[in-house]
């Protein structure tokens, strides 16, 4: 397979968040560890293996005035050419911030004069600062803002409203990445079959390192629509709490009286979560028909990555 690299821009006003986000999502912080962290100087540049051969080529652009004026200026062409995603952080805090929406401005004349098919995701961050009753109402706010200022891409802007300290992180990137994958119906109808095969009500699957959602199918509604990004953040907490005690995460499997859910590792880069609310549900039997096919998914996710 041929590697696929794929250029991120993140960018927002210093102190929005960015670094922080980057480091829970792609390095195994948790969020209390991210408070040591200092400012981004100029552009950070990371690569980050996703599903195997697709790369992530993820620059952390720094937030200070001087660089932002120098990026959306003397750089314009190097830091806005050949971009798949531009993630722009706003400070939930600071909303309506004058200076902040004119950088965001610049940013995406730049992204439609540079790279027009770039997708531009807008994360209104550090939500858990607002106050529970107010938070709908500033994000809807923040959101109307982003729109009035974005008018210009030729893909309207999408907006999340996010925090390190909850699932939110999780629901907003896992849209981020699998907007970079593409035929993911087709991974989703053959989840729905194995859903089907294993008389199971659901079926996730997750990115290995990240757990970020990548895919899902259901034979059974659900009013959570978040949960998956929930499980995201308490089973990637769940490894890093294997790891410091120098165990590996292998699979899960959890019963009781309403459901049984299994979490096991599925592909080379993947894992894959099956729940049943059936009580004549056999794990074992489960864990039997997971093996069986994860050769024909590691086929289909090269096809769907190719």
């Amino acid at each position: 397979m041929v590697q696929d690299k794929k250029k991120l821009l993140l960018m927002g006003k210093s102190g929005a968040g960015k670094t922080s986000m980057r480091s829970i999502v792609f390095a195994n912080y948790v969020p209390r560890d991210t408070e040591r962290l200092g400012a981004t100087i100029d552009v950070e540049r990371s690569h980050i293996r996703f599903l195997g051969d697709l790369v992530l080529s993820l620059w952390d652009c720094g937030g200070q005035d001087s660089f932002m004026e120098n990026f959306v200026g003397a750089q314009r062409e190097n830091v806005f050419n050949g971009v798949a995603v531009m993630i722009y952080v706003f400070d939930a805090e600071f909303r309506q911030d004058p200076k902040d929406m004119s950088y965001f401005r610049m940013c995406c004349e730049s992204i439609a004069a540079k790279s027009p098919q770039c997708r531009v995701f807008c994360l209104v961050h550090k939500m858990d600062l607002i106050h529970e009753e107010n938070r709908e109402s500033v994000f809807a706010e923040q959101s109307s803002a982003i729109r009035r200022v974005s008018h210009m891409l030729p893909v309207p802007a999408e907006c999340f409203s996010t925090s390190i300290w909850d699932e939110t992180l999780y629901r907003a990137w896992s849209s981020i990445v699998c907007s970079l994958v593409s035929n993911v119906s087709t991974l989703e109808a053959n989840l729905r079959a194995l859903c089907v095969a294993c008389e199971a009500d659901e079926v996730v699957l997750f990115e290995r390192a990240t757990f970020l959602v990548i895919a899902q199918a259901h034979t059974k509604p659900h009013e959570d629509v978040h949960r998956f990004e929930k499980i995201s953040n308490i089973i990637k907490q769940f490894k890093l709490s294997c790891n410091k005690s120098r165990s590996q995460f292998e699979s899960l499997q959890l019963q009781n009286e309403s459901i049984t859910a299994l979490i096991d590792n599925f592909t080379q880069y993947t894992c894959v979560m099956l729940i049943t609310s059936d009580r004549r549900a056999r794990p074992a039997i489960t864990t039997f028909n997971v093996h069986n096919v994860r050769d024909y998914f590691e086929r289909l996710l090269e096809q769907v990555l190719d």
